[in-house]
This record gives structure tokens, C-alpha cells and sequence, in this order.
């Protein structure tokens, strides 16, 4: 009897013992999130500040382009619990998000394209815009995407016919207009959204469809070609020189209308995170400095799956001409001793490009100087990503 008692009692001890050890590894999410904990103290003054004093919200683009995968991937592999919280938003292009970074209440940072400030003030819609921003990064290269029936060679072919920029409130249209001044190109253009566009294209209700974009854009990728359409060359010429990059679209980049092995040169011009010129002793200015250590430090994931390709092209350290960089930003980038490739690799530059036919012959050499940041971005974004990250400043 006192044998079964004893076995009993260590069967009720391990029975017991086990139980702990089971209740000990059950995770309680709200010991590993705060947002979770958040969601049960809701209303409480404290909460209210630990969510606002480190969110930093981030305006991007329209559904299915590349900022909103940007942002998308930046909220991704920043968010640190009460720490810092990146809060992407659906935005409508890059001038509305200019706009929305200037008088949008709550709007930090944004992704806007870098001939959108300069298309704002040469048409007398601001002055002396550029004074009131400041960017943290070039990001990549935007590619001028044109789909049009095979008769269309070249974007000088599509003189005098319909064409589709997107809407007016977006960025296509900002660097379609600037190209088409620049080249003294005149057409129809029309402001329909690119699904619609790319509609109306197949039913021959417009004769083209121009899309600016980092590739691969998805609405290219996902169009739908029977046969009759391809993407249409932009030549480099010389009056693009000064804003614009040569660029190169493949097969690769869109099976749907390259055939394969064969390629599309065209134009690119970058993309930049921007954000307001804030004090640096205000609240708003020591977010994004705290935005700019994360991002910074945890550079290197970006460049490797499952983000958006774009991401290889970036360098933190690329400058921008004619904009001036958060100092936060240069600030973190002197610290780790991250600098710009240097003016030797620009003969490489030149060598590599000129070799491939990238480059027509009345090339300025110092436009392309300041110009060549694509190439530049690719090789130092490569390099970076090879470089273990320094531990952030706590």
C-alpha cells in the first residue's frame, strides 16, 4: 500500500512538474508585443504617448507601384515594438506626397521623385520649394516604361497622338511633361489611371501608355499583351543629359513585352526619401533621427530577398545635386565612414557604358559626372551590403 502511495505521489509530482514546464513555454504574446499590450490599455494617457513619440509615418504611392512596396519593406524590418513604429500610407504620387509633406498633419518622411520640386517651381506653383525639404537618401532610378503597338519606334513617334500619363496628381505626368519640353515634343496627353489606360490602349482609345516607375513596375508586368504591343525605346539625348540617367529595360524585367535576349534602352530619374527641413531641436526632427539610426543600421537587409529588387540600387551615401541631406543622416553616415564612390571610378564608369553603346557621342562628359550616381549606386549599394553593420547607438 505505502509502495502504490509513493508511486502515486511521484506520479502527481511529475504530472505537476510537467504542467509547469508546459505552462512555462507557452509564449504570452503580450510579454513580446507592445502593440498587443497597447490594444488592452487603450485610452491611457501613457499608451497614447509611448505610440505617437517614435511612429514616424511614411506617405508612398499608389496601390501596386514601388513605394508602396518601399514603405511596405521599410515597416517590415524597422518596427521595434514602442520603439519605433514605421507607418506606411497609401499615397497618389509624388506631388501630392510633396504636398502632404509640407501641410499633411502627422506625414514625416515620403518617397518623391527628384524632378518633381524643380517641374513645381518652373510652372509657378512654388518658390524656393527646395529650402523647405531635406532627404535622407536617394533610393533608385525610376524607368520610363512606353507601351504602344509595334508601329511606335521611339518616343518621338508618338508626336501629335493620345497618350496616357496617369493622373494628374501622381508623377508620370511631371516627367513625361519635363522630357516632352525638354525634346520640344508636343502630343494629346490625357490623365487616365494606368489600369484604365492600359484598357483603353488595347482598344486602340489611346495610342500609348507611359508609365515612370522603378521596374519591375506591376502594372507593365501585368499586362496583358496578344501580340501587339511592345515597350517602346526613349533615347538619350542630349537635352535629357542634365536630369535624366540612360537606363535599360529586358526581357528579364518584362517577358511580356521584350522577346527574350533582347533589350529597350530608355530613361530613369532617381527617387528620394524626402522629408521636412524640422529644427533639429524639435520632437519631429529627433523621430527621424531615430528613423535614420534604425534605417541605416539595418541597411543591409533590404538588398537581399524577399524585398523588392530596386533595393540593390540604392546607396545611402549617393548625394543628390541640388537638394541638402538631413543632417541627422550625414551625420550617421560621417560616424561610420561611409562615403561616395570617389571621381577615379568615373572613367570606369565611362568605359563600361561607352562599351555597351549606352552613351551617344555628343555626351557631356560633366553632365554625366553628375549624373552617373546610377552606376555609382549599384556598385556601392553591392559593397555595402558585403559590410557588417556597426551596433547602433543605444
Amino acid at each position: 500500500m505505502r509502495r502504490l502511495i509513493g508511486m502515486a505521489l511521484v506520479a502527481t509530482m511529475m504530472a505537476l512538474g510537467l504542467a509547469a514546464r508546459a505552462e512555462e513555454s507557452i509564449v504570452d504574446p503580450a510579454k513580446v508585443s507592445d502593440s498587443l499590450k497597447a490594444i488592452f490599455q487603450f485610452g491611457s494617457a501613457q499608451t497614447k504617448q509611448a505610440l505617437n513619440q517614435n511612429t514616424v509615418t511614411l506617405i508612398t504611392g499608389t496601390i501596386g507601384g514601388t513605394y508602396v512596396q518601399f514603405g511596405a519593406d521599410l515597416a517590415s524590418v524597422l518596427d521595434d515594438g514602442n520603439k519605433l513604429r514605421v507607418l506606411p500610407i497609401v499615397g497618389r504620387g509624388s506631388v501630392q506626397s510633396v504636398a502632404d509633406i509640407l501641410f499633411l498633419q502627422g506625414v514625416d518622411i515620403g518617397i518623391v521623385r527628384a524632378d518633381t520640386l524643380d517641374y513645381l517651381e518652373r510652372k509657378g506653383f512654388a518658390k524656393d520649394i527646395k529650402k523647405q525639404f531635406t532627404y535622407v537618401t536617394k533610393l533608385y532610378n525610376e524607368e520610363m516604361q512606353i507601351i504602344a503597338p509595334k508601329s511606335v519606334n521611339s518616343l518621338r513617334d508618338l508626336e501629335g497622338k493620345t497618350v496616357s500619363v496617369d493622373l494628374p496628381n501622381g508623377s508620370t505626368f511631371v516627367t513625361v511633361l519635363t522630357v516632352a519640353d525638354r525634346l520640344g515634343m508636343k502630343a494629346n496627353w490625357v490623365y487616365i489611371e494606368q489600369r484604365i489606360a492600359m484598357e483603353k490602349l488595347k482598344a486602340g482609345e489611346v495610342d500609348a501608355v507611359i508609365v515612370v516607375g522603378g521596374k519591375p513596375y506591376k502594372s507593365v508586368s501585368n499586362f496583358g499583351n496578344d501580340g501587339r504591343f511592345h515597350l517602346v525605346k526613349v533615347d538619350y539625348e542630349k537635352p535629357l543629359q542634365g536630369d535624366y540617367l540612360p537606363a535599360t529595360l529586358t526581357s528579364k524585367d518584362y517577358p511580356n513585352l521584350i522577346a527574350e535576349g533582347e533589350k529597350v534602352d530608355t530613361i530613369a530619374v532617381p527617387a528620394l526619401l524626402a522629408a521636412y527641413n524640422w529644427a533639429p531641436n524639435t520632437d519631429r526632427y529627433r523621430k527621424l533621427a531615430v528613423f535614420v539610426d534604425y534605417f541605416f543600421t539595418k541597411f543591409p537587409q533590404f538588398q537581399n530577398p524577399p524585398f523588392h529588387p530596386k533595393w540593390k540600387e540604392v546607396s545611402l551615401a549617393a548625394p543628390l545635386a541640388g537638394w541638402t541631406r538631413l543632417p541627422a543622416a550625414q551625420q550617421w553616415l560621417d560616424t561610420h565612414g561611409i562615403e561616395p564612390v570617389s571621381r577615379g571610378r568615373f572613367d570606369d564608369f565611362l568605359k563600361q557604358s561607352s562599351a555597351a553603346g549606352k552613351l551617344p557621342a555628343d555626351t557631356d562628359k560633366e553632365t554625366l559626372f553628375k549624373q552617373f550616381k546610377a552606376w555609382e549606386a549599384e556598385q556601392n549599394a553591392r559593397a555595402q551590403a558585403q559590410v557588417p553593420a556597426k551596433p547602433r547607438a543605444q
